[in-house]
C-alpha cells in the first residue's frame, strides 16, 4: 500500500459519508492548499462495460465558465482554411509540414481540429495521436470545414469526455479560484452531457458513483440522488 503523504494525512474530510454536490465542491476547494492553482476534477462511474461498442460513452462538452487552462489548438488545413484558423487563435496550423513536426516528436497543441481532405495526411499519424486523444474525430467536431468555430470551441471551455476501460469518466470542471456557483454550473453541465449520452446498451442504474476531489485531494463521495439524471 502507498504510504500516504502529509497533506493526505491531513486531511480531515469524511470519504466515505456522502455529500450533497455544493457541499463536495466547497469541501474540494477548502483542501486545494497547493502552492498552484489546484482543477477540481470529477469521477463519474458509470454502468457501462465499454469493451462493447454499443456502451461506448464519449463526447465533448462545453464547460459555461470555461475551464481555466489554456488550451493550445493544432488544426491541419490548406489555403482559406488554415487563414481562418489562424484569424480564430489557433497556435499551430500546417498540413505536411505540421505531420513531419509530429512524426519528429514535436507535438505543441492540447486539441486537434483537420478539415475533411487532411484526414489523408492526418490518417497517418493514428498512432501517434491516437494513444494521446488527440485524433481528430467527426463525431466530436474536430473533423470539419467549420475551423474557426471549432477553435473558438476548443479555447472557449469545450473539453472532451471519454469513459475509461473501468467504465469511469474523470474530468476537470474548473480550478479551485472558481468561485462555487461556476464550479456547479460546470458541474452540471458535464454530468447532463453524460447523462445525454447514455448508450442503449446500458443496463441498470447508469450514474453509480460520484466523486469530487482537487488535484491533491482526497476524493469526496456524492449523493447520487442530487445527481440530475443519475
Amino acid at each position: 500500500m502507498a504510504k500516504l503523504t502529509k497533506k493526505q494525512k491531513a486531511v480531515t474530510v469524511d470519504t466515505v459519508k456522502l455529500h450533497g454536490v455544493d457541499e463536495a465542491i466547497a469541501l474540494a476547494r477548502s483542501g486545494a492548499t497547493s502552492k498552484f492553482d489546484e482543477t477540481i476534477e470529477v469521477a463519474l462511474n458509470l454502468g457501462v462495460d465499454p469493451r462493447h461498442a454499443d456502451q461506448m460513452v464519449r463526447g465533448v462538452v462545453t464547460l459555461p465558465k470555461g475551464t481555466g487552462k489554456t488550451v493550445r489548438v493544432g488544426v491541419f488545413a490548406r489555403g482559406a482554411k488554415a487563414e481562418e484558423a489562424l484569424a480564430a487563435g489557433a497556435d499551430v496550423v500546417g498540413a505536411e509540414d505540421l505531420m513531419e513536426a509530429i512524426q519528429g516528436g514535436t507535438i505543441d497543441f492540447d486539441r486537434c481540429i483537420a478539415t475533411p481532405d487532411m484526414m489523408g495526411i492526418v490518417g497517418r499519424l493514428g498512432k501517434v495521436l491516437g494513444p494521446k486523444g488527440l485524433m481528430p474525430n467527426p463525431k466530436l467536431g474536430t473533423v470539419t470545414m467549420n475551423v474557426a468555430a471549432a477553435v473558438e470551441a476548443a479555447k472557449g471551455g469545450q473539453i472532451e469526455y471519454r469513459v475509461e476501460k473501468a467504465g469511469i469518466i474523470h474530468s476537470g470542471i474548473g480550478k479551485a479560484s472558481f468561485p462555487a456557483e461556476d464550479l456547479r454550473a460546470n458541474f452540471d453541465a458535464l454530468v447532463d452531457a453524460v447523462v445525454k449520452a447514455k448508450p442503449a446498451g446500458a443496463k441498470g442504474k447508469y450514474v453509480r458513483k460520484v466523486a469530487i476531489s482537487s488535484t491533491m485531494g482526497a476524493g469526496i463521495k456524492v449523493d447520487t440522488a442530487e445527481v440530475a439524471g443519475a
